[in-house]
């Protein structure tokens, strides 16, 4: 079978600084699709794979926020043509298995693709992070994971339509099932949490109240629809959030940063029958103490929001749709040119850069 080799980024050790190498994927076959990278996204998932605390396949090809143009496809991608502008979605039910079957796409266990290694030019495989590896300059991929999306939209905004605002909008929308009647609070204002932002104020929630220690974030939450702001570096957010209403508490928590200690903080500030969602990942190994007779007694319940429970050919156009209306401020990004990702990486890392994109 023939091959592609392109540029990639590339990092071989935990802690090891990223690198930019040639890697070897084989052409286009079957149902999979060769796609030039216009954009990609820098995550924190990424930095836990580089650190080493989401994996130890090293070395990785990094980066799962994507989107470009279809260059080739295999002779059974059906629906894509050379040309078409996509997004490539990292979860897509497999639509066999009995979760699917049964109408529920999100539970589907094997939504998360687990796509074949590249090939370094030592002959290390390179393994992908998310089985994506899209901070390159073309990526191959399984025809089911590429969603069509409106060319109008500009590469450094589609790109974060394959994770960072699913998952933050749909944890709001999808998961929490938002309504009209709820106080909702997001805890941590980075790409996820602004999205989480904006999915509670897109379903018409009474009040959406936006948490970070870093107060440079807590402008862009305003952007994206916060009702009020807590720089919770400066106050106690349990308190702020109990003032703000009224002493009832929260009826949706957020937690879009993960750990124990925004997880406690949820607990505390969320009111009787509400919904605590967990969609920023914890550490491996990290518990916390949950005082089980008081969730007995407030009841409400505890959800965690995977990729923002959406189904891909659904949410992903839909999120496009609500940009090119003017209903989504995503154009506040900062980009970087794909020589200077460790820049971005370390942009993202330090707290500067509220969602960081490689634009090619």
């Amino acid at each position: 079978m023939a091959a592609a080799t392109f540029r990639g980024a590339v990092v071989r050790a935990a802690g090891a600084p990223l690198g930019i190498e040639p890697v070897t994927f084989d052409e286009p076959d079957g149902a999979s699709v060769l796609v030039r990278v216009t954009a990609c996204g820098l995550c924190h998932s990424d930095l836990h794979f580089m650190a080493g605390t989401s994996g130890r396949d090293f070395p990785y090809l990094v980066g799962h926020e994507v989107t470009g143009v279809v260059e080739r496809v295999g002779p059974a991608a059906g629906g894509l043509r050379p040309g078409d502008t996509v997004v490539v979605a990292p979860m897509v039910a497999c639509g066999t298995c009995r979760q699917c079957r049964a109408g529920r796409a999100p539970a589907c266990p094997a939504k998360l693709p687990r796509n074949p290694a590249g090939r370094l030019a030592d002959g290390a495989a390179a393994n992908r992070v998310l089985g994506i590896g899209g901070l390159a300059e073309r990526v191959v991929l399984p025809a089911r994971q590429l969603v069509p999306v409106d060319p109008r939209v500009p590469p450094q905004v589609a790109a974060l339509l394959g994770c960072a605002v699913p998952s933050g909008f749909g944890a709001a929308v999808n998961t929490a099932a938002v309504g009209p009647a709820d106080d909702v609070v997001v805890i941590g204002c980075g790409g996820v949490g602004v999205a989480a932002v904006a999915g509670a104020a897109h379903a018409g929630a009474r009040r959406v109240v936006a948490v970070d220690t870093n107060p440079r974030r807590l402008p862009a939450a305003q952007r994206f629809g916060a009702t009020e702001v807590v720089d919770a570096g400066r106050i106690d957010a349990v308190e702020a959030v109990r003032e703000i209403t009224g002493g009832a508490g929260a009826d949706v928590v957020i937690d879009a940063v993960g750990g124990s200690r925004t997880f406690t903080a949820a607990l505390a500030m969320r009111g009787p029958g509400s919904r605590v969602v967990v969609v920023g990942a914890p550490q491996p190994g990290e518990v916390a103490e949950v005082g089980l007779r008081q969730l007995f007694l407030t009841g409400g319940g505890v959800q965690v929001s995977i990729w923002g429970d959406c189904v891909a050919g659904r949410d992903i156009p839909l999120l496009a749709d609500l940009y090119l209306s003017g209903k989504l401020p995503l154009d506040a990004g900062e980009t970087f040119g794909f020589g200077a990702a460790a820049e971005g990486y370390h942009s993202l890392e330090a707290g500067e850069a509220l969602r960081p994109v490689v634009v090619f």
